[in-house]
């Protein structure tokens, strides 16, 4: 299964570059054949891929790379673009205030409250009593947020996130009741 927002830059010196969303976290190179158009695209800096070459056809802009694994045929489709697509984890960063929640959570239970989603895996809660600070893992697959609070009083928590324009709306998973947050960007602390 693709993560989302996976990308790659194919350099015209056969040197390739590869990640998700902004992070790019893989390097190497590639290899064409024109004679069964097949590619071969190598990581240098990760693990060997043992998937074999992929047989690639072209439809305009977009690239479709078929190939065995494990006894099953995958398929991948790829589009060309100027930009680097956006994972889940891109379109949370950002400061964002709490406008209206529904049931009790370990923290962000205050209309008004600030979270602020930092680039670097941390977060920040601005709460009347003070800030909470953590860290933060998105899902690869998915559009969820986990939220690991620094010190023992706090419990982690698992939201899956939804999205509208400059909106946000939080959904906790690990509880038996329902409990949501709805928030929007700020620009500014």
């Amino acid at each position: 299964m693709t993560p989302n927002a996976r990308w790659t830059r194919f350099n015209p010196d056969s040197t390739q570059v590869s990640g998700n969303g902004w992070k790019q976290h893989s390097i190497g190179y590639w290899q064409f054949s024109q004679v069964d158009s097949s590619l071969r695209v190598v990581s240098t800096n990760g693990t060997e891929d043992e998937g074999g070459d992929f047989n690639v056809s072209l439809d305009g802009d977009v690239m479709k790379w078929e190939r065995e694994e494990g006894g099953m045929t995958v398929q991948v489709e790829l589009n060309r673009s100027s930009e680097l697509p956006m994972t889940y984890e891109d379109r949370m960063l950002g400061l964002w205030v709490l406008d209206s929640n529904e049931g009790d959570s370990f923290f962000l239970n205050e209309v008004g409250e600030k979270l602020f989603i930092r680039w670097d895996g941390r977060f920040v809660i601005y709460t009347s009593q003070g800030r909470i600070n953590g860290v933060y893992n998105v899902h690869g697959h998915r559009s969820e947020l986990e939220l690991i609070p620094y010190g023992e009083e706090l419990d982690r928590s698992f939201w899956s996130v939804d999205f509208a324009e400059e909106e946000i709306t939080m959904k906790l998973l690990n509880s038996d009741s329902i409990v949501t947050r709805n928030f929007h960007r700020l620009r500014t602390f």
